[in-house]
């Protein structure tokens, strides 16, 4: 695009070349995470077919810099159609990182409460009172037994199971 200078305010000189360079390495994030997606997503994303057939050849690669190479030419391919033929894979991809997100808070949420049952009896009662089918002597014991393992420097076998069991509550709840 020639962009001489005119003295009309109203011309467009069209985008900046750094915001050309910002758009193209949108485009070659976009496309890093398409050729990490799983391909039982990429299905749902209907895809244009030399994009799907691109990802396809990246995903036989192996070699580093090959790899790179073809990663930017998957970007070239996909700057040559809208950004509305991208908008589903972007949802997806939206939708993607929500859940994450939603999986991580509840993780730490399990933690944490797994820790204040190793800190406080009060915790536990509690949990008892919010789940009154739990076995009480079992969590009991794995929690005096985390707690033995903690002081004496052992790998965490208990600790671990307590949050398989406070895991497998919270699915329980999430069912009923």
């Amino acid at each position: 695009m020639n962009r001489t200078y005119t003295d009309d305010p109203e011309h467009d000189y069209g985008p900046t070349r750094t915001q050309q360079r910002r758009d193209a390495l949108a485009v070659l994030a976009l496309a890093t995470q398409l050729s990490e997606m799983p391909a039982s997503k990429l299905a749902r994303a209907e895809l244009p077919e030399d994009v799907l057939r691109e990802l396809d050849n990246l995903r036989r690669i192996n070699s580093h810099i090959a790899r790179k190479r073809q990663l930017a030419f998957l970007a070239k391919v996909m700057r040559r159609h809208d950004d509305q033929a991208f908008d589903g894979v972007r949802t997806l991809l939206g939708e993607n990182r929500d859940q994450q997100r939603k999986e991580t808070a509840a993780m730490h949420r399990l933690e944490a409460l797994r820790e204040k049952l190793l800190d406080s009896d009060e915790a536990l009662q509690e949990l008892i009172d919010q789940h009154p089918e739990i076995d009480r002597q079992h969590v009991r014991s794995l929690i005096r037994q985390a707690r033995l393992e903690r002081d004496g420097n052992k790998p965490p076998r208990a600790y671990r199971e307590i949050f398989q069991l406070l895991k497998q509550l919270g699915s329980d709840a999430e069912d009923a």
